[in-house]
């Protein structure tokens, strides 16, 4: 990294439950719980945040002041995200790039969302929206792939996953993956669906594409999710060091021509873009190409569907495409493997509210990362000569298009020990998920608050 710019480090997580669609809670609400956690969790108050980056998809404009309002009224820079479903990372990669470049010490990315139940439609319906060609290349693909059928976004992927089988995956691999996404949520209790559903019971779930079951989709979600990025004097100042966890690189891809020249059904559900974004972030870190994976423990990355976690194995640098199944056959894609991957149940298990997911994901890496992930502890983190452990990787992708990628880790100065986020909540909040009071409200909000905001939201909790 240019000696320019300065370290990052995540210093606040909190988030609420991801939840079924259709809920009484509004946006404020859930906004309101996640960032009050995030600031319970980092020992500050709103005061503290110099810029704010807020990420939703299916919210009117300016909603990202709405939703951070109850904190404070600070007159912050409060910039709203909006990139499909890669917008939580990118709320947060805005909020790094602030502290990065010396521009603030402090900066909040949040996100959420309040979704319909079902498949995902268009908000838009008097134009052509920005996936339409996706999905009109995707029906071009199938006179070679074959005859598909289903929605839009299943179809896309399914498609995919016919090109990728003749590398050797199939359903039953698919079924593997979903079954250990949805065995891994039992154990979170944010996730939306924790019933440990098995392989034959993914298989045997209606199709709803070639080589996709209903299972093996990621479901429509409500929630939302908070992180808090600061500066190594930030983190220092605040005493922060027995939690802090380094941004240690970050980057953000986009399309190329590829995606729809290639006549590739992988292309174009951001295979290439998210190897590059990949590649881009290992070098970043100082590695070689292709090197650094193998020292990476942990792993939350975007499985909309579970034939598309297969495929991310081989774009993220895990292995080749030829070799993505047998890691699925040799089981390590979970405990006791060589990665723990989507330990929080990915977003098939612990649910997708669009502009919570990509921070939802980091909260479950920092909380990894930390040691404080309790039963779904991803182990030997910490079993290696270098005291700062093994990496983090977060992948989050958002079709049209945008892909966050993300290595995390423990800096060298880490010292676990003393008053904590644990001790400032009053419990883990990486193993126990519960509501916030306005006790909690009261100890993060900002001095300049408006009293008319604070009764109407606080009369609620």
């Amino acid at each position: 990294m240019p000696s320019k710019f300065r370290r990052m480090f995540i210093i606040g997580c909190g988030s609420t439950a991801f939840t079924k669609p259709g809920g009484e809670r509004t946006t404020e609400e859930m906004s309101l719980e996640a960032g009050t956690k995030a600031l319970l969790d980092a020992g500050i108050t709103y005061d503290a945040v110099e810029a704010a980056f807020v990420g939703f998809c299916y919210s009117e404009s300016t909603s990202g002041q709405s939703a951070l309002y109850n904190l404070g009224m600070t007159g912050i820079p409060i910039t709203n995200v909006n990139n499909n479903c890669s917008t939580g990372s990118t709320a947060l990669v805005h909020a790094a790039n602030a502290v990065k470049a010396s521009l603030v010490e402090c900066a909040l990315a949040l996100g959420f969302e309040r979704m319909a139940p079902g498949i995902l439609t268009s908000e838009v319906q008097d134009r052509i929206g920005p996936v339409t060609l996706f999905a009109l290349r995707t029906l071009e693909l199938e006179e070679t792939l074959g005859e598909n059928f289903g929605p839009v976004a299943p179809r896309l992927f399914s498609n995919a996953a016919k090109e990728g089988a003749k590398y050797g995956a199939n359903i039953e691999h698919f079924a593997k993956i979903a079954s250990k996404n949805h065995k891994h949520a039992v154990n979170n209790p944010y996730a939306q669906l924790r019933d440990g559903w098995t392989e034959e019971q993914v298989l045997n779930s209606p199709k709803v594409a070639d080589l996709i079951t209903k299972l093996m989709c990621t479901p429509t979600s409500d929630g939302a999710a908070c992180c808090i990025v600061a500066s190594e004097d930030f983190v220092h100042a605040h005493k922060l060091e027995n939690q802090a966890i380094e941004i240690v690189a970050q980057a953000m891809e986009t399309d190329e021509p590829a995606t729809f020249d290639s006549d590739s059904a992988l292309e174009l559900v951001a295979y290439g873009m998210s190897k590059r974004c990949a590649d881009k972030v290992f070098a970043q870190a100082g590695f070689a190409p292709g090197q650094g994976r193998d020292e990476v423990g942990v792993i939350e990355l975007h499985d909309c569907f579970a034939p598309t976690e297969l495929a991310l194995y081989a774009a993220l640098g895990l292995c080749v495409l030829e070799t993505a199944h047998k890691i699925v056959e040799d089981g390590d894609n979970t405990y006791g493997g060589k990665y723990v991957i989507n330990p929080s149940g990915g977003l098939e298990a612990r649910g997708h509210p669009i502009g919570a997911t990509g921070l939802g994901m980091h909260f479950s890496i920092t909380m990894q990362l930390r040691g404080w992930a309790g039963k779904s502890q991803a182990p030997s983190l910490f079993d290696i000569p270098d005291k700062r452990g093994k990496y983090g990787l977060v992948h989050n992708v958002g079709l049209g298009g945008a892909t966050v990628v993300t290595l995390l880790r423990r800096p060298e100065f880490f010292q676990a020990g003393g008053e904590d986020g644990r001790t400032r909540l009053g419990y883990n909040h990486a193993t126990e998920c519960r509501p916030i009071m306005a006790v909690d409200v009261g100890k993060v909000k900002a001095k300049k608050s408006s009293k008319y905001l604070l009764q109407a939201g606080l009369a609620k909790l």
